[in-house]
This record gives C-alpha cells, structure tokens and sequence, in this order.
C-alpha cells in the first residue's frame, strides 16, 4: 500500500513542478512584455512610480514562484518540507504585498495588520534561523 501511495505521491509532486514551470516560464515572458510595452509608451523609456510598482510586483511574483518550486523539488528529494522556505516565500508575498499597497488608501487598521504580519514573519525567521545547527 504504502508503495501505490508513494508512487501516487511521485505523479502529483512532478504534475506540480511541470505546472509551476509552465507558470514561472509565462509569467517570466508577461514581466518582459509589461517592460517592454512601458518603455514604448510615450513618454518613451522612462517609467512612471505606478508602472515601476507593477514590475516590481510581478518581479517578486515570479520569485515566490522560483521559491514555490524549490520547495516542491527540495520535497520530493528529501520528503521534507523545509520550513525556513515557506517563512521565506510567505515574507516575499507580504512584502510584495507592502511594495504595491496603496498606503493612501487603506485604513489605519490594515496597515498596523500589515506591519504585524511583516515583524511576526521576520521574527519567526529569524528564530527558526537560530535553531538551525551550524556546520563547520
């Protein structure tokens, strides 16, 4: 039984990386169009605050992808989901979150939410970071 499960667990981890390939791969050519289409635009070669946080958004998207994939592949070699990776990709997402926050708009409430979330995610990685043991 055990031997059907891991088999079935070896199709769904390489559909997984596949999709996250195809994904990185499209959303790595949609961050080229969206520069590219923004250096065009009148006034040409120059990026405006609004198009660079775009870019700067999608940038880091695609990272939390790359980080998605290398914790998907560290999981199928080593059966082990690291967990210093997912604090990392969960901090990448809340500062991509705070890089493309309209600060303006938000309630003051959402942006002591956000700044909770940022400290909490650092802390937590800082800690987990310390209970590593250290090769030397």
């Amino acid at each position: 039984m055990n031997a059907y499960i891991e088999q079935i667990e070896r199709v769904i981890v390489t559909s997984l990386v596949m999709m996250m390939l195809l994904v990185l791969v499209l959303a790595t050519v949609e961050v080229g169009w969206v520069i590219l289409n923004d250096i065009v635009t009148p006034p040409i070669a120059l990026l405006g605050i609004d198009e660079l946080f775009d870019v700067f958004g999608l940038f880091l998207l695609v990272l939390i992808g790359v980080e998605l994939l290398a914790t998907v592949r560290t999981y199928s070699t080593e059966h082990v989901v690291p967990v210093d990776a997912i604090l990392e990709i969960a901090l990448i997402a809340v500062c991509r979150k705070v890089i493309v926050f309209e600060i303006k708009e938000q309630p003051v409430l959402n942006l002591l939410g956000m700044a909770a979330l940022v400290i909490t995610l650092g802390a937590a990685r800082y800690l987990e970071g310390r209970n590593r043991p250290t090769h030397h």
